[in-house]
Order: structure tokens, then C-alpha cells, then sequence
């Protein structure tokens, strides 16, 4: 049974929408839990808000526990990358091998594609992300560790936040790929 739900998190209300292939998407806090659960109404209007099965409550305290700056790796949460480009397929698989505390760059993730070139395509593949936090985009830093942008609410605040809940030093720090 595919559905949505929001679910409070130490950030703000979250919110996730599921289908038979696995997750469909995932949203960071919007300003308000009434913004959260109108974004989720209108990213997935073919979908119900509703009770969430037992493989999506589990994805929902692994997000919970990672937004409460606890170690926890949701790289097994299943995701349906039906209508996601291979190229971003390829971005997401990358990001979701960095564990809580580790950072990479941009261009770090383009060489391991094979092109440092790709860079920009990179952080535009990340900006899209349908499945923040479940893909660590919030992990992935501009060049010299800097933080560049972020899309979710409170932009790249938001992400510092993050990165400070797992432990990351955004500034300079050393690539851990």
C-alpha cells in the first residue's frame, strides 16, 4: 500500500512517502509541520497520508536517530529510483556509501564518476535530491570544505546543523573517500 506521513523529528517534522518498489521520497523540515505536510500533499498527489508499514516505520526511526545526531546508516532503506536519471542513480548510490561524520566535495564525487568535470552536474544531481536525508546530501561539500548550497529549508544552515549533529567538521576537513 503506498501512502505518506509526517513524523517528528529533533530538526522539525519530517515527512516520507512510500510505494511497493520502496521509498518514493523523503522531505527535511519545512518552516512549519503545516508546511511540511502541504509539501508532502503536493509532491505526492496520488498518494494518501497514511499509516506507515513496518519497512517505512523502520526507515522513520533511522531518520529520527540520524536527525538526533546518533550513528546510523540508512544506506539498506530500499528506494524507488523509478523516473530517476541513471546519472543521478549513480550520485545517489555515491552519496549514501558516506557514513555519518564523513564529508566529501563535489568534485571528490565527479572523479570517482570518472569526470571532475562533472562537479557542477554533481551539486545540480544533489540539489534534486528526492530523498534527503535518507541520501546524505547534506554529507557532500563545495570545494576547500566549504559548505555551497543546500536546498532544504534554512539552506545551508540547515546542512551545518546536520553535519554538526554527526560529528562533521565541514571546514577544511580532510576527505574521508
Amino acid at each position: 500500500m503506498a501512502g505518506w506521513c509526517c513524523f517528528d523529528t529533533a530538526l522539525g517534522p519530517c515527512g516520507i512517502a512510500w510505494g511497493d518498489e520502496g521509498i518514493v521520497g523523503s522531505q527535511l523540515p519545512q518552516a512549519t509541520p503545516e508546511a511540511t505536510r502541504d509539501r508532502m500533499s503536493r509532491r505526492f498527489p496520488a498518494l494518501s497520508e497514511a499509516d506507515p508499514p513496518a519497512e517505512v516505520a523502520a526507515a522513520i526511526a533511522g531518520v529520527q536517530a540520524q536527525l538526533r545526531g546518533e550513528r546510523c546508516d540508512l544506506s539498506a532503506v530500499r528506494l524507488d529510483l523509478r523516473g530517476v536519471s541513471a546519472f543521478h542513480q549513480r550520485v545517489y548510490a555515491l552519496s549514501r556509501e558516506l557514513q555519518p561524520g564523513q564529508t566529501t566535495t563535489y568534485g571528490e564525487l565527479a572523479e570517482r564518476l570518472a569526470d571532475a568535470g562533472l562537479a557542477r552536474a554533481v551539486g545540480q544531481a544533489l540539489g534534486l535530491n528526492p530523498f534527503a536525508p535518507i541520501v546524505p546530501c547534506h554529507r557532500v561539500l563545495a570545494a576547500g570544505g566549504r559548505s555551497g548550497g543546500f536546498s532544504a529549508e534554512g539552506g545551508a544552515q540547515t546542512k551545518l546543523r546536520m553535519l554538526a549533529l554527526e560529528g562533521a567538521a565541514p571546514n577544511g576537513q580532510p576527505s574521508l573517500f
